[in-house]
Order: structure tokens, then sequence, then C-alpha cells
């Protein structure tokens, strides 16, 4: 992993690469954002810079090599064990970071899920991060500052990662060619997250978006058979269901933009649906109906009756 494979969050890339440069390292970083923007490939090419002894990672000598293959052995990832990451997980981590490196210049480790830490985890690792041993090199990352224990913030570097902007997850999703069509939906759905502009690609639920989207507009309050069309395509699949009420979210905001005269819709691809949708339903009724998606797609997520909560929907739609 080198920093030029990064996508956004430019100034931090920026500033590691002036640690890296300088020779300062701290000895523990706290790297806090939402998932999915980079943290975690960021804290990789700051260690793999450090270990090649190069501004950036080279890629191909020994240390890149078994860097890429996950086996370097100066390297040690900590994940939560369950719902959170266990004092012996950390007295593990303490007792390998305590030998003295195999090859690369440091022994360095990756804590992915800072936010995990329970409060004796979190008091056991606080030894560690005022007595680093020898030149470690500790990356915590975490998605909130807050809910990262204050006595190990205060011991860390902090850098700040935001969300990567739309059209560079679009740019980078036809660069690995997917459709402009649906790049451009997942990357506008992705909320900052490279991970879940991925995945939106990788479902089945983008093939049948233009299906559901004329499924949900096609409601009529006088066809009684047509009102359960929703709740039928999705009945007890909860993941699909709520990624098809972020499909049918996006589509109704598209709506209200068409119709307040802006041209910066998602579902551009869709405009004759678009207009003809917007023409025959009041400003009022869209505010209400994407509302209503926002009140399904919660219960959903709270495990509400998948079937019932689309039925219920589909008639606040239905025109």
């Amino acid at each position: 992993m080198s920093f030029g494979e990064i996508i956004g969050n430019n100034r931090n890339i920026a500033i590691l690469q002036r640690v890296v440069s300088s020779g300062r390292i701290a000895h523990a970083y706290l790297f806090i954002g939402p998932e999915g923007v980079g943290k975690k490939k960021s804290a990789e090419a700051f260690i793999a810079a450090l270990f090649c002894g190069n501004n950036d990672a080279c890629g191909n000598c020994s240390s890149c090599r078994k860097l890429a293959a996950g086996s370097h052995p100066d390297l040690h990832l900590l994940v939560p064990d369950g719902q959170f990451i266990k004092i012996d997980q950390v007295r593990e981590l303490q007792r390998e970071l305590a030998y003295r490196p195999y090859e690369a210049p440091r022994k360095a480790c990756i804590i992915d899920g800072a936010d995990k830490l329970n409060q004796s985890s979190g008091n056991a690792l606080l030894k560690t991060l005022e007595e680093p041993p020898g030149n470690a090199l500790m990356i915590l990352l975490a998605t909130t500052a807050d809910s990262v224990l204050p006595t190990i913030r205060s011991r860390c570097q902090q850098l700040l990662f935001s969300g990567i902007p739309t059209e560079e997850i679009e740019e980078f999703l036809m660069g690995r060619g997917t459709p402009a069509e649906t790049a451009q939906v997942a990357a506008s759905l992705a909320d900052g997250s490279i991970t879940k502009g991925l995945a939106l690609c990788n479902v089945d639920i983008m093939a049948q978006r233009s299906a559901i989207i004329s499924a949900a507009c096609g409601l009529r309050r006088q066809e009684i058979a047509n009102l359960f069309t929703l709740g039928e395509m999705f009945d007890k699949d909860r993941e699909k269901a709520d990624q098809a009420m972020e499909l049918l979210a996006s589509f109704w905001r598209d709506l209200l933009l068409l119709r307040s005269g802006s041209g910066q819709m998602v579902n551009r691809d869709l405009l004759t649906m678009l207009q003809e949708e917007a023409a025959r339903r009041s400003e009022r009724t869209i505010l209400e109906n994407i509302e209503q998606l926002g009140r399904t797609r919660g219960a959903i997520k709270r495990n509400a009756n998948v079937r019932l909560a689309l039925d219920v929907l589909s008639m606040k739609l239905a025109t």
C-alpha cells in the first residue's frame, strides 16, 4: 500500500508524508473518521513507507511485498473479538511489541476499533501508550473521538479523516469498470465512503434499481393488489429492503430537486420517470413521502416486520 493509492483526505496524506520525510515520528496516532474513508489504508501506507525507508513505499522490496501479503513479522493488527477488544488481546500485543523488530526499523501495530476498547483493556493499553517499548509505533483507528477513552485520546497525535467527495468516489468506481449510471448512484449514496460505494456496486439491488423505483411510482390506491408489490419484492429480506429504501429516498429527493428547478439529480438516467412523477405529485406530498421513507427505513433497522413496514409505506406512497 502506498500513499498514491489512497483516495481523498489529501491533507492528512501530506501530513504523514512530511512526518516520514522528517523522521520525527510520534509513538502513537489516533485516526478518527467514518468507516470506509481510508483510515486503515492511510495507516498501512504510513507504516509501509517507514518500513521501506522511502517517502512512499516502493511496492517491490521484501518489506513491501510482505506487508502486501499480510505476513510482515513486525506489523501487528488488533481487531475486536466480538463486541470489544479484550484485555487478553492487549496483553498479547504488549508482549509482541516488547520484542526487538525482526527486520523493520521498528515494530508497528494498527488497532482497528479503538472505540471498542472497554475500561479494562483501555487501562491495560495506557501503560504501553505512556512508555512504548523501543521505538514501537501504534496507530489507533476510531469512528469518533468521543467514543475513545479520554485517557487514550490524550496520549495520541490525532488526525481527522472526512468523507470522500462524491465526484472522487464516482471517478474511482468508473475506473474499476463500473457503468457510469451505477457509479453515479452508488457514489451519491455512499456517504463519503469508498467501502460503501464499492458494496453498493456489488449488490443485486443496483441491477433492480429501475424496477424498484417503477414499482414504487406505480402504486395506486384504487388498485388494491398493486399495493403489496414492494412487500412481495422484499418479504423477509431485511438487508435488501433497507437498500431499496435508500434507492427510493434518492429518487424522491430528485423529485424535490426537479420541482425546485435544480439539475443536480442523482438518477439522471431516469429523467423521463422523474419528470412524470414530479408533475403529478405536489411538493408537500413529496416531502411527506421522503419523511415516510425515512421512518420505514428506521423501522426496518429496528427489526420491524419487513412485509408489514413495506405494505404501510406503499399505502403512503400510492397516488
